[in-house]
């Protein structure tokens, strides 16, 4: 159970693909807009429940509560040893040497 003043994430869908403009193309309008949002809940709620939350820039908005404490799950791959060996090929172009 997420607490009054979470920080969670929420889901909305903004347009479903019917209402969504016939202007766009064929893969992007078959699929819904969808919304994701972080703010801290103005109620308790459970992930999964309608919840309104307040943004970091003051606005109200109400979705599912899908995650709470959210935080950035990318990255940029696996080790590539080859980006260590340009590393020093560009600091050698670039200062005359290794040092």
């Amino acid at each position: 159970m997420a607490k009054k003043g979470d920080w969670v994430q929420i889901h909305n869908i903004v347009l479903p693909p019917e209402e969504r403009s016939s202007a766009l193309p064929e893969d992007t309008k078959v699929n819904p807009l969808e919304m994701w949002v972080k703010g801290y809940l103005t109620e308790d709620a459970e992930i999964g429940e309608v919840a309104e939350v307040i943004t970091r820039t003051g606005r109200h908005t109400k979705g599912t509560v899908v995650k709470v404490n959210p935080y950035f799950e990318h990255n940029f791959g696996f080790f590539v040893p080859e980006v260590l060996e340009i590393g020093d090929q560009v600091r050698k172009i670039t200062f005359g040497g290794e040092d």
